[in-house]
């Protein structure tokens, strides 16, 4: 029988961790020993576990370590990192250490080092020569590259759940329920809103078109206006039907304040393409007296950064549209590293996407009509994300409203 021992330590219980911890071990087909326990007795204590993990094979083993890894469980000895170099680029050496999105250090000399820019499922590089720590997505690897191999020596630290009265945002509070208490959700967000800009804080929006179709773009062109929001990150559409609802008032060739349906309406949204093609650029754009206000118009004017990823449904696309995903991923990776709070509205394959890209320690929301999307993100590895199930038309106005109250 192959054995290690592993250490728990912060809320085990409150998080569910210990819990977790022993059904990875039992699903997977290994068995556990809890050698020590120690309890904490007031809200501020930690509790500590050291629990002796063994399989039946060494293959088995580390996969359930690997996946342990994950809920902040670390080897009990401590040993010096494995580093071993990439002799190809875009190839990693054999059982690399795969990144989760939690604070992360390594035992690096008889020190334990921070490794920056944490997201999950990168690898981790060490630059000997500055000493630093890194994580790069495996298409930037290159030859060289000394990478961190197997667990010894990593140290994963996930956010816990506090054990103070309950908070907005909750470490693993991420159910998704259409029956939450709303507006007590949305105090919470303009409240914590209104705490990260007070203290020089950035906030990020991922959106979609149906900010622009329910209409409420008004409320989120006011909200970067009034210097609440610092990048916007979406696609094609959200800028385009932005713009057209701008130049035509309406959206998908639907009249946004009426609701009625427009005769040849559903041309509006490439002839508003044709319009910005026409000037070069949105910036251009609203240079020359084309675009006159919107959602883009406020970024523009207010120096608010904009990330819109292409995909292959795109129309036009806009100019400003980076076609290369790749390329776009990497722009999307430098501001998730930026920001302290992101709220995703209404896109699923962006929400995820920058999920994905997100640590653990920022904030997130995602509001969605449909539930698989916040249940999607969370099966990701997005489990500090808040979900919300809920209309846009609702969510925005409602929480413009809420950070305009005394």
């Amino acid at each position: 029988m192959n054995k290690r021992t592993i250490e728990l330590s912060g809320h085990i219980i409150d998080s569910l961790t210990l819990t977790k911890t022993m059904g990875i071990i039992m699903d997977k087909g290994g068995e556990f020993d809890i050698l020590e326990i120690d309890v904490g007795r007031k809200k501020s204590d930690v509790s500590r576990a050291k629990i002796e993990v063994s399989a039946d094979s060494p293959e088995l083993l580390n996969s359930i370590l690997d996946e342990l890894s994950v809920l902040g469980a670390s080897i009990d000895e401590i040993k010096e990192v494995k580093l071993v170099a990439s002799t190809k680029d875009k190839v990693a050496p054999e059982g690399f250490y795969s990144s989760s999105n939690h604070t992360t250090h390594i035992f690096y000399k008889g020190n334990w080092m921070l490794v920056e820019e944490i997201e999950m499922d990168c690898l981790v590089v060490v630059d000997e020569d500055v000493p630093r720590a890194y994580v790069k997505p495996i298409a930037d690897v290159r030859e060289g590259d000394m990478i961190v191999v197997g667990l010894d020596g990593v140290r994963v630290t996930p956010p816990h759940r506090s054990r103070e009265e309950q908070q907005v945002f909750e470490f693993m509070n991420s159910d998704v329920s259409s029956e939450k208490p709303l507006m007590n959700l949305i105090y919470g967000i303009a409240e914590e809103m209104k705490e990260i800009k007070d203290k020089g804080g950035k906030i990020g929006i991922v959106g979609g078109p149906a900010i622009v179709h329910t209409g409420s773009g008004k409320y989120l062109a006011a909200l970067i206006r009034e210097g609440y929001i610092d990048v916007i990150m979406a696609g094609n559409a959200l800028a385009t039907h932005d713009i057209e609802s701008n130049l035509f008032g309406t959206s998908l060739g639907i009249e946004v304040e009426t609701g009625k349906i427009v005769a040849h309406g559903h041309t509006h949204h490439m002839r508003a393409i044709n319009k910005i093609n026409r000037s070069g650029s949105i910036q251009n754009a609203v240079d020359d007296g084309t675009l006159t206000g919107g959602i883009m118009y406020e970024c523009i004017k207010n120096d608010v950064p904009y990330v819109l990823a292409g995909s292959i449904r795109d129309d036009g696309p806009l100019p400003d549209v980076m076609t290369d995903v790749v390329e776009a991923q990497k722009v999307m990776r430098k501001y998730a590293q930026e920001v302290d709070m992101v709220i995703m509205i209404a896109t699923m394959l962006h929400s995820i996407a920058t999920g994905n890209l997100l640590p653990s320690r920022v904030k997130s929301i995602c509001v969605d009509i449909n539930p698989s999307t916040v249940t999607k993100l969370s099966d990701r590895g997005s489990a500090q994300v808040l979900g919300i199930v809920t209309d846009i038309g609702t969510f925005l106005p409602l929480l413009y409203n809420a950070l305009h109250e005394e």
